[in-house]
C-alpha cells in the first residue's frame, strides 16, 4: 500500500502510484488464474515468434502478404508485452503499485500498439484487395519499398496520435482518494476518471484518436472487403469465387476478433455504471490479451505455407 500522507494543504496533487486491481470477486484464486494468464501469454509471444521466424526463413514467403503477416505478430508481441509484466505482478505476487509516470508509459505503448494492430489489419485488407482485383499488378504495386513505407507510417501514425496523450495527463490535478485503477494494466480512459480537474480536453482527444484511427480504419476494412465482394461477383467461375474468398478468411477472423472486443470495451467504458465489474474486466482482457494468441493459430490453420513453414522452423529447432 502507499504510505499514509496528507494532503489537505496540496493544490496540486500527483500521486506517487496507483493501486491495480486483478480480476473483481475473484481475487483469493488470483494464483490458480495466474496458470491460465501465463499459458496465454508463452502461447501469444511463441506463436507471434514462430510466426516471424517462418516468413524470416522461408523464401518463399517474402511476398507482401507474408510481411503484413509478420507485421501484425510484431504489434501482438508489442501489446503482449505491454500488459505482461504488470498483469502477472498482480496475480502472481499480489503487486498491485505502479508508479504514475510507468503508468503513464504503459499506457503509451498499450494504445499505441492497439492502433497498430489497427493499422496493420487496414493495410492486409487494401493487400487482399489488390490481389484479388489486380493480380498481374500485385507485386509491381506492392513492392519491398513500398511496405517498408508503409510498416515506418504506421508506427509514426500511432506514435503521433498517442505522444499527447501523457503530456494531458501530466496536466492534471489528481484526487489524493481516487488512485485505484480498473485493471491491472492502465487504460487511458481509466486514469484519467481518477483527476480531480476537468478533463473535456482530455475527452475530446481520446475521441478524436478512437475516430480517426479504430473507427476510420475498421470503416476502411468494410470498404475494401466491399470492392473486393463487387470484384469476386464478377469473377468467371465459382471455383475462382471460392479461391478469391478462402484467401480472406484468415484476414476476417482476425479482423473479427480484434474489433468485436474494441467496441465492447468502448460500450462498457460509456455504460459501467450498469454492468458488474468483473464483466469491465474480463472484456478488457478479452480484447488485448485473446488476439495476439489466436491470430497464430489462426493463420496456421488456415494458411497452408505458414503452417509449413511454423512446422519447419520447429522441427529445425528440434
Amino acid at each position: 500500500m502507499l504510505p499514509s500522507q496528507s494532503y489537505g494543504n496540496i493544490s496540486f496533487f500527483q500521486p506517487p502510484a496507483f493501486l491495480m486491481i486483478g480480476i473483481p470477486g475473484l481475487e483469493a484464486i488470483h494464483s490458480w488464474i495466474s496458470i491460465s494468464f501465463s499459458a496465454m501469454y508463452t502461447a501469444a509471444l511463441t506463436g507471434n515468434y514462430l510466426i516471424l521466424l517462418a516468413v524470416r526463413r522461408t523464401p518463399s514467403l517474402h511476398q507482401p502478404m507474408y510481411y503484413f503477416l509478420s507485421m501484425l505478430a510484431l504489434t501482438d508481441v508489442g501489446l503482449t508485452l505491454s500488459t505482461l509484466p504488470t498483469t502477472l505482478a498482480l496475480l502472481w505476487f499480489d503487486h498491485q503499485l505502479i508508479g504514475f509516470n510507468a503508468c503513464l508509459v504503459q499506457m503509451f505503448f498499450l494504445h499505441s500498439f492497439s492502433v497498430m494492430e489497427s493499422s496493420v489489419l487496414l493495410d492486409m485488407s487494401f493487400d487482399r484487395f489488390v490481389a484479388i482485383s489486380n493480380p498481374l499488378r500485385y507485386a509491381a504495386v506492392l513492392t519491398n519499398n513500398v511496405i517498408i513505407r508503409i510498416g515506418l507510417a504506421i508506427v509514426t501514425r500511432a506514435s503521433v496520435s498517442l505522444f499527447p496523450v501523457p503530456f494531458l495527463l501530466k496536466r492534471l490535478n489528481f484526487c489524493p482518494g481516487k488512485i485505484l485503477l480498473s485493471h491491472s494494466f492502465c487504460f487511458h480512459a481509466d486514469v484519467m476518471k481518477r483527476a480531480c480537474a476537468d478533463i473535456t480536453v482530455n475527452i475530446l482527444y481520446g475521441l478524436y484518436v478512437v475516430l480517426s484511427t479504430l473507427v476510420a480504419d475498421s470503416l476502411l476494412v468494410v470498404l475494401s472487403y466491399t470492392l473486393i465482394l463487387h470484384t469476386v461477383m464478377h469473377l468467371a467461375s465459382l471455383k475462382e469465387c471460392a479461391w478469391a474468398l478462402n484467401t480472406c478468411v484468415s484476414h476476417i477472423l482476425a479482423v473479427l476478433i480484434v474489433y468485436i472486443p474494441v467496441i465492447g470495451v468502448s460500450m462498457i467504458h460509456r455504460f459501467r455504471r450498469h454492468l458488474p465489474a468483473i464483466v469491465h474486466t474480463l472484456v478488457a482482457y478479452l480484447y488485448l490479451v485473446v488476439p495476439p494468441v489466436l491470430n497464430p493459430i489462426i493463420y496456421s490453420v488456415k494458411s497452408k505455407p505458414i503452417r509449413e513453414a511454423m512446422l519447419g522452423v520447429l522441427m529445425r529447432q528440434g
